[in-house]
């Protein structure tokens, strides 16, 4: 019988987290733009974040990165580095 590849941690927190409510399939959308609207909506919904809506969002996507990060292609790592930005131009924040 074939061994059960364990779930990533990071998987379950993505999935999980008690910081934000995650849309479906929101690292998988192709626009930098699409995917800071949705994590700003996510934080901003969110109740049961321990922090700014600004800092769950971020903290969400870098995380993201940072565990997806050696199995992001380049034009993906670019992608989600302009969400970044995108993110911090949505709340207001400069950076």
């Amino acid at each position: 019988m074939p061994e059960r590849r364990k779930k990533k941690w990071s998987a379950e927190v993505t999935a999980n987290s008690d910081a934000l409510d995650l849309e479906p399939n929101v690292f998988t959308k192709s626009s930098a733009a699409e995917i800071a609207k949705s994590l700003k909506h996510s934080a901003e919904a969110s109740d049961r974040r321990k922090s700014s809506a600004f800092r769950s969002a971020m903290s969400m996507l870098t995380l993201y990165i940072n565990r997806a990060g050696r199995n992001l292609s380049p034009r993906r790592k670019q992608t989600f580095d302009a969400a970044k930005g995108k993110l911090r131009d949505l709340f207001g924040r400069k950076g």
